[in-house]
């Protein structure tokens, strides 16, 4: 045995460093030591050195191991020291053999299992704190679905899609568009455009004042150049029937209004928590007269100021208070006075501060914007003012709205051309003007409806389409 060399090794170097040196293989200097303790008497000197010079050339242990054979304790190296090594090792192979022994036998296991469990219980046997429910977790389609800014075309015959706002790309004033929309034939086209989040209720009033509500992520998404899907194949809204107008809502809270306008004029203002209740049918939200339509409806908090715009290019501005709040069975009170064969193109609700500006676009792609102070507030029921020069060139009024610096806006046309436009890109002109192209419009093409796209909601960027 290997100790019964290096103990004596130890014990007779003269210093640390021989002793070191003799243990790393450099053993010359031993037959220099006369007397060697701890040697059997039975063994001659000579011999031992012998043996001890080879056992130390075999081993030869580097500078380290040399230096942590000295850091141990002379006992630790004695027979009782190693006597207790041999013995923890027999007892470490005899478990080993234990547990394979058990690990092999499917009872033995089992035995062992039951009695650490039983001994876990009579340990740790507290009573449960936390309670164990069986209840499931309830999700909704919602919380799968990312609320984004999406773009909803319908066109005249009641197809409708959705599609990411990101999806379109910016241009500058004056570009030809994009297709946004593969409407077949040439008698269907795209006839609305409305910007909501998907996790919005649409409220979607028709043209004969009756109120449906939809989620937007219930509406088909499609690529810009899809047709969509039928509107009647998504709530019942009755085929000879049309959508007159939009409004994304997240809640029906009080304090808010819904306000409609008629084509002929009329208006009405309604509380939008009358509106939480909409039956799958749908119900009544204004009363339209025969021969008369609703043309938009708005969302406002009671104190704004209400813009409504004619086709022939006028518009009046008056109170929102001007017009009290009804029951959803009333008809209205009249809004504008209209002259002979004009109608109204869109009502916007305006701030009381006057300092918006106001974004015409007409049939032949012409815009302007215009400050909100040239238009003198009237009482409601005027006749108005003039709003946008019309000619043959520039084509009748379609859409009026209010815009900022940093709003931008989505105009389409009757083939189904849309053009993502900056308002900052629009130059100012006064309210007779007939301001600037926007859109080249080919043949018979015109534009036929523009939404406002809200710049704080939405991610604006470049996208190369």
């Amino acid at each position: 045995d290997a100790l019964d060399y290096i103990i004596p090794l130890i014990r007779n170097a003269r210093s640390v460093d021989e002793a070191r040196a003799w243990l790393t293989g450099n053993v010359e200097t031993m037959g220099e030591i006369k007397q060697w303790k701890g040697v059997p008497s039975d063994v001659p000197l000579s011999s031992f050195i012998d043996k001890l010079k080879k056992v130390m050339k075999r081993l030869e242990f580097s500078e380290q191991q040399a230096q942590a054979i000295l850091d141990l304790q002379l006992r630790r190296l004695s027979a009782l020291e190693r006597q207790k090594i041999i013995d923890e090792y027999e007892l470490i192979i005899k478990h080993i053999s234990e547990l394979e022994d058990i690990l092999a036998n499917d009872a033995s296991l089992r035995r062992v299992i039951v009695k650490e469990l039983e001994d876990v219980k009579q340990n740790f046997g507290d009573a449960r704190r936390t309670q164990i429910i069986d209840e499931g977790v309830e999700l909704s389609i919602e919380d799968m679905i990312a609320d984004e800014n999406v773009a909803i075309t319908v066109t005249k015959n009641g197809y409708v899609k959705r599609t990411a706002v990101s999806t379109y790309q910016r241009q500058g004033r004056g570009g030809k568009g994009r297709s946004g929309a593969s409407t077949g034939k040439h008698e269907d086209w795209v006839e609305h455009l409305f910007i909501a989040t998907t996790h919005s209720y649409l409220m979607m009033f028709t043209d004969d004042g009756q109120v449906f509500k939809l989620k937007v992520h219930q509406i088909p998404d499609a690529l810009p150049s899809a047709r969509g899907k039928a509107f009647v194949n998504l709530i019942n809204i009755p085929s000879t029937r049309k959508l007159a107008g939009v409004i994304p809502v997240r809640e029906f809270s009080k304090g808010k209004y819904v306000v409609m306008v008629t084509r002929k004029g009329v208006i009405k203002k309604t509380e939008l928590s009358e509106f939480q209740n909409i039956r799958t049918n749908g119900i009544n939200a204004v009363n339209v007269d025969d021969g008369d339509e609703l043309l938009d409806v708005v969302l406002t908090d009671g104190t704004k100021r209400i813009f409504i715009a004619t086709h022939d290019g006028l518009a009046i501005r008056f109170d929102e208070s001007d017009v009290r709040s009804m029951g959803r069975a009333a008809r209205g009170v009249r809004g504008v006075d209209l002259r002979k064969g004009d109608y109204v193109v869109s009502v916007s609700p305006v701030s009381a501060d006057d300092t918006e500006k106001m974004l015409s676009i007409s049939e032949c792609g012409f815009g302007k914007q215009t400050l909100i102070t040239t238009y003198r507030l009237q009482s409601r029921g005027g006749k108005g003012v003039i709003n946008m020069k019309t000619t043959e060139k520039t084509g009748k009024v379609v859409a009026v709205f209010p815009v900022d610096e940093e709003s931008e806006m989505m105009i389409i046309t009757k083939n189904g051309k849309l053009v993502r436009i900056e308002a900052a890109d629009i130059r100012k002109t006064g309210r007779s003007a007939q301001g600037v192209r926007l859109i080249k419009t080919d043949g018979d093409d015109k534009v036929t409806s523009a939404s406002l796209l809200d710049a704080s909601a939405e991610v604006v960027a470049e996208i190369t389409v």
